[in-house]
């Protein structure tokens, strides 16, 4: 038997490869996150993590126990709300960025309706700008999306760090502008991807503007340009420009849920599906696992 408790904050730190974050995610002491992984990593015998002061990494043993991890919680929650007879109703207003249009994130919500039939889930699918205004305005109760730089708020799905992409073909001329990829504004991978190359004093131009995901992955397919995106969520037939190009650093960038300020009638709802989206926010990265994370401790 494994101790959910445990369970729970083994994937907190998987997702966010990072004992403080886990910490404050949860809500509890770094020393009881440790204390924690010590002890399933004893139920199993196995090393789950490979750690030292400056990084965090799952071993291949502790890849593995994430699948089971998921579906140990997920049939531990399920039973809990069946014998507790507690059944959530009514309209839960959700919004996610246009970064998980490609991910898993729709067999984490077909979970959700699966566990709770009762409640009307209405998804939005817009720029993390334009979802924060939204949820700011009262029209969203929950929202999944980056976090703007400034912006302290919002529960920790995982820290990730962005990159340049484009087709593997695609060859940048160092004399002309680069030719940019972007969301419309208020985009916040388009504001940082002009700032890196205004701060290197670097010559661009817009190539693309769109503000589906599907229509600049084409573009970038394409080859009409570069693109600024999450490490781990680099969508198929894309690659890493490589350092040669001399693009600018772009820096990182958290994924977080938010909830609305206001208290609404959705407010068991959206506790419940943050929850499902914490508890599986490593099957959002495309790779399946965190190993597109950048390392924090």
């Amino acid at each position: 038997m494994y101790d959910p408790s445990q369970l729970r904050t083994f994937l907190a730190v998987a997702q966010t490869l990072s004992f403080t974050q886990a910490a404050r995610r949860l809500g509890l002491r770094q020393s009881t996150v440790s204390q924690h992984v010590r002890r399933l990593e004893d139920a199993v015998g196995r090393q789950l993590f490979s750690r030292d002061t400056h990084s965090v990494e799952l071993t291949e043993d502790g890849e593995a126990m994430l699948g089971f991890a998921r579906r140990i919680l997920a049939v531990h929650e399920q039973a809990t709300a069946f014998f507790t007879g507690t059944r959530l109703r009514g309209r839960l207003r959700f919004g996610a960025s246009e970064d998980f249009v490609l991910t898993r994130l729709p067999e984490i919500l077909e979970g959700f309706r699966y566990d709770h039939p009762e409640v009307d889930l209405e998804l939005t699918v817009e720029l993390s700008g334009t979802l924060h205004e939204q949820l700011a305005a009262g029209r969203l109760d929950l929202v999944l999306a980056k976090r703007r730089p400034e912006d302290p708020r919002g529960e920790l799905v995982w820290h990730d760090r962005l990159v340049w992409i484009g087709a593997e073909r695609l060859r940048l001329d160092p004399d002309r502008p680069v030719p940019l990829i972007v969301y419309p504004p208020p985009g916040i991978t388009r504001a940082l991807a002009f700032e890196a190359l205004e701060r290197q004093g670097r010559a661009w131009r817009i190539a693309c503007t769109s503000g589906s995901l599907n229509a600049l992955v084409a573009a970038a397919r394409a080859g009409l340009g570069v693109m600024a995106h999450s490490r781990g969520l680099i969508p198929p037939g894309l690659v890493r420009v490589p350092d040669r190009a001399g693009l600018p650093e772009l820096g990182e960038v958290d994924f977080v849920l938010v909830h609305g300020q206001r208290r609404t009638s959705a407010q068991g709802a959206a506790d419940a599906l943050a929850s499902a989206i914490l508890g599986g926010g490593d099957r959002l990265l495309g790779g399946g696992g965190p190993s597109g994370s950048v390392s924090r401790t």
